[in-house]
């Protein structure tokens, strides 16, 4: 019992050693803003997110203004994409915005996929490693 009572003061004695060698270095607010910037890239986080809002209204105002009349054109009696619907009664139901809208996702995904294709042939970006 009294070799037990000595190895569990030996490794306390241990632990608080390595817990004093292991102390953190006290660091500004500052500093610890600027490494969580860096570790996490935030800031090239904030820019792309900037430059795809950029690109979205882009393509938004590409697909209503170009797409849909160009749409609406092929509709007789409707003159407007966004105005196709179907009544019932009094109510009716607009699913032209709906196609509008469909089809402004997918232009958007196909240029976020073409961007994705041409960083990884340049090599910025990288594909994550699969788990198995």
């Amino acid at each position: 019992m009294r070799k037990d009572i000595d190895k569990r003061i030996v490794m306390l004695a241990i632990q608080a050693t390595n817990m004093a060698e292991e102390t953190p270095v006290k660091k500004s607010f500052i500093q610890e803003f600027m490494e969580f910037l860096q570790k996490f890239s935030v800031i090239g986080l904030a820019i792309a997110f900037v430059i795809g809002q950029a690109a979205s209204k882009l393509i938004s105002s590409f697909v209503n203004d170009i797409i849909t009349p160009f749409i609406g054109l092929l509709t007789p009696d409707v003159g407007d994409l966004n105005k196709i619907g179907i009544t019932f009664g009094k109510s009716t139901f607009s699913y032209g915005d709906l196609i509008s809208n469909v089809i402004n996702f997918l232009i958007i995904a196909v240029v976020v996929f073409l961007a994705y294709k041409q960083l990884s042939k340049v090599g910025l970006m990288k594909d994550p490693p699969v788990n198995k």
